[in-house]
């Protein structure tokens, strides 16, 4: 069983979680504004742009309480992985803008509507950055308290927030819901079930794919994952698929909702650990917040483990992984705005 759900990891992280014919036509579809979510009559909304450290340009959304005012508490959102800032991201960011927050949720590095070439491709170290970048643009804020930064991250970007905050000093306190670890689970696969046999296998079939990619000058993209669940699906694919190819969370730029990640996009992953430096988020405080019945609760346990006082893991009763992502009577707002509160002075 450990052994199937290895290779269903390794399928809809390595190969990418949703169904399309050439991720490149992603671009060229016709881009619709939609939010999965709607706008809080005491919250405002602003289209920004900002620059990572490597040129690349990113695009988020600012959420702004209508009643204003200044130095300001903010969070820099992003997740989950393969997501974009219309879906959870936005959901939470839009949640705490109410609540009195300057929050900022936005598409990462080549997804979304941020640049980056090629599309849909990921990375550790330029997500990672990615949240540092977000943070340079909530510090310049003219609103803004740059001594009052936080960090919230969703499912993958929890494991790229934990990074960046080990790294990035000027955050004052994380967050994360239904954490992974993306190096973990594409270098070792589910519960560390992938033998040395298939991850040989795996990073052999990536590095000659990548002379397939250079002589054809543009990468591959695979199709694989939620497009092809059925009835004998593991539970949580079920999950995936019912938020992310339904009305529920659908949209049209969302890589698992509408695309796939390149055939070559676990590279890096595999050979470089996400949470090496988690110690050094100490002694910044870290809330990990997971699904009782969540298949990764095991990657928000273990990082909490590993990770140095203050710290606190929420386990949310009943709660399965997705349900994190935009079921608002689930995720603990109210947790969420009296840690930030308390920790944001």
């Amino acid at each position: 069983m450990m052994k199937k759900l290895s290779i269903i990891i390794v399928a809809l992280f390595i190969g990418g979680q949703a169904l399309s014919q050439n991720a490149q036509n992603n671009l060229d579809m016709t881009e619709k504004d939609e939010y999965t979510f709607q706008l809080s009559e005491n919250v405002t909304r602003e289209k920004v742009t900002f620059k990572n450290r490597y040129g690349i340009e990113l695009t988020g959304d600012l959420y702004f309480p209508k009643n204003g005012g200044n130095n300001l508490p903010a969070i820099a959102i992003s997740g989950p992985f393969g997501a974009v800032k219309e879906q959870s991201s936005g959901l939470y960011a839009n949640q705490m803008a109410e609540r009195g927050f300057v929050a900022l949720a936005f598409d990462p590095s080549y997804t979304g509507e941020s640049s980056g070439q090629p599309r849909n491709v990921a990375s550790p170290d330029i997500n990672t950055e990615d949240f540092s970048a977000a943070i340079d643009f909530l510090g310049l804020h003219e609103n803004v308290d740059r001594n009052k930064l936080g960090i919230i991250g969703i499912c993958g970007f929890g494991g790229f927030a934990l990074n960046a905050t080990a790294v990035d000093k000027r955050v004052k306190a994380v967050a994360t819901t239904s954490m992974y670890d993306m190096s973990r689970v594409n270098a070792e696969g589910y519960f560390g079930a992938m033998t040395s046999e298939q991850r040989t296998k795996t990073l052999e079939e990536m590095s000659l794919q990548r002379w397939e990619d250079a002589k054809a000058g543009t990468p591959k993209y695979l199709e694989n994952g939620l497009g092809q669940t059925n009835e004998d699906s593991p539970q949580f694919v079920k999950e995936y698929y019912d938020y992310y190819k339904t009305e529920r969370g659908f949209h049209p730029r969302s890589i698992n909702s509408n695309a796939a990640w390149t055939a070559t996009n676990s590279l890096s992953f595999m050979n470089i650990p996400l949470l090496t430096y988690i110690k050094e988020v100490s002694p910044r405080p870290m809330l990990i917040i997971a699904g009782e019945n969540a298949h990764s609760k095991y990657f928000s346990k273990d990082a909490y483990k590993e990770a140095l006082e203050p710290k606190e893991l929420m386990i949310i009763p009943d709660a399965v992984h997705v349900d994190l992502y935009d079921k608002v009577d689930v995720i603990p707002f109210e947790k969420l705005v009296r840690f930030f509160n308390e920790n944001l002075k």
